[in-house]
């Protein structure tokens, strides 16, 4: 290796992050630093992670047996209850779209979150992208300071950009009430611009001796991160820039934290943010675990379909709330309640989705689907029409196989 060599990385090192935070700033920026689009439509995801019980949510079934001591409450819209442990939720269901019906074919925990998120089963020779990936591939903007595909909190079994390549995997941030790692300049900015400037000068030496490859990859990836950390917009993930009162209004709490984090990136051209609620597998102690677990998502998640539709921003941002499957109905001997990949519930709302409407219907006891059966490719078709993206694009994988963003997938009627 040439000494010139060692200079420029040394020098990359040293410009961007200092040599200790070169491990930390690579895994964290530079695969992930991609881009944002302009905006004409974006997603959140609201991942519950571990399967959220519908018969504690979305579909509860007051007065059998199956309830234990759920309770329902009435919503705003006529006929409809929720879980009475949803109130905030209750009064913004005119926005929502709630799918009863959805089955999937897995019950395991990282299948069944990789089918939810992918549209198909894991593989041995392909990687499949996520939701978030095929939004950042499809209408992200490449010259966009702030990366397209956000991932808030401590997800599990949730994959990436797979056959799309590095540069629309996730920008992860662990605690949304923390600024990103390592996005601080570690200089004062006028040395900092010195530094790029002799930077490239050094990168102009190494193409002139060959080492095209190396010097173009790097450019580019490092261009992305500086234009990342050096950007206003980077306040978007400092939520102290945010007022007291809209801090409070969505409740306290990590996923309340990501939810107003997710409508800021939003707001400053994020495509796509997903937000994670986990410790959803409740095998044991259903009732007081989901309890608590619908307190820390229920006034975020209304506030935040409140939020974008007072900012005008619904009506272009679709908000999904799922998990991977649902739990069974009947209650087990540790009074909780297992994986049901069988009959299901996930909630859509904005970017034209026709809020103020339940499709799908189970049976009373909660464990059969009798009308408006759904599955995730179906879903999968619906959400990526929402935004604008061709469901039967071909993407060729490393094997020179053409995979379809959605296989056997349709739309979902009346959505």
């Amino acid at each position: 290796m040439s000494t010139s060599k060692l200079n420029r990385r040394e020098l990359i090192q040293r410009t961007l992050f200092g040599t200790t935070a070169i491990s930390a700033w690579q895994a964290n920026i530079i695969g992930q630093a991609t881009t944002m689009q302009s905006n004409a439509t974006s997603c959140i995801l609201l991942w519950m992670g571990g399967a959220p019980s519908q018969l504690d949510t979305w579909d509860p079934k007051p007065g059998t047996g199956n309830a234990g001591a759920a309770q329902a409450t009435p919503t705003a819209l006529t006929g409809v209850q929720i879980s009475d442990r949803l109130p905030e939720t209750a009064k913004a269901m005119k926005d929502v779209c709630l799918l009863r019906g959805m089955h999937g074919p897995e019950g395991s925990h990282p299948r069944a979150s990789y089918w939810a998120q992918t549209g198909y089963l894991p593989s041995a020779s392909i990687k499949h992208p996520t939701i978030g990936s095929h939004v950042s591939h499809h209408i992200g903007n490449p010259n966009a300071d702030l990366p397209s595909f956000v991932r808030v909190g401590a997800g599990r079994n949730l994959t990436g950009a797979g056959l799309l390549g590095v540069e629309h995997d996730p920008f992860k941030i662990g605690n949304p009430n923390q600024k990103p790692a390592n996005t601080q300049i570690p200089t004062t900015k006028p040395r900092f611009t010195r530094r790029l400037s002799l930077l490239e000068q050094l990168e102009q030496d190494s193409s002139r001796t060959g080492a095209d490859h190396w010097t173009n990859a790097n450019r580019k990836v490092y261009g992305k991160a500086t234009r990342m950390i050096t950007s206003p917009l980077m306040d978007a993930f400092d939520l102290e820039q945010e007022n007291v009162a809209s801090r409070e209004s969505y409740g306290e709490g990590n996923f309340a934290a990501g939810c107003l984090m997710a409508r800021r990136l939003i707001e400053s051209g994020v495509t796509f943010v997903e937000v994670t609620s986990g410790n959803w597998d409740t095998h044991f102690d259903n009732y007081e675990r989901t309890t608590d677990l619908c307190k820390q998502v229920d006034r975020p998640y209304a506030r935040l379909l409140e939020d974008l539709k007072d900012r005008g921003m619904l009506d272009t941002t679709l908000v999904i709330w799922m998990g991977e499957f649902g739990r069974t109905p009947r209650i087990n001997a540790r009074g909780g309640r297992d994986h049901f990949p069988r009959a299901y519930s996930i909630a859509l709302a904005g970017c034209g989705v026709s809020g103020g409407q339940v499709i799908g219907r189970t049976s009373e006891s909660g464990e059969e689907i009798l009308e408006g059966k759904n599955s995730v490719p179906n879903l999968l078709t619906t959400i990526y029409d929402k935004l604008g993206i061709d469901a039967f694009h071909e993407n060729m994988s490393s094997v020179g196989r053409p995979i379809r963003v959605v296989e056997n997938g349709a739309l979902i009627e009346d959505v």
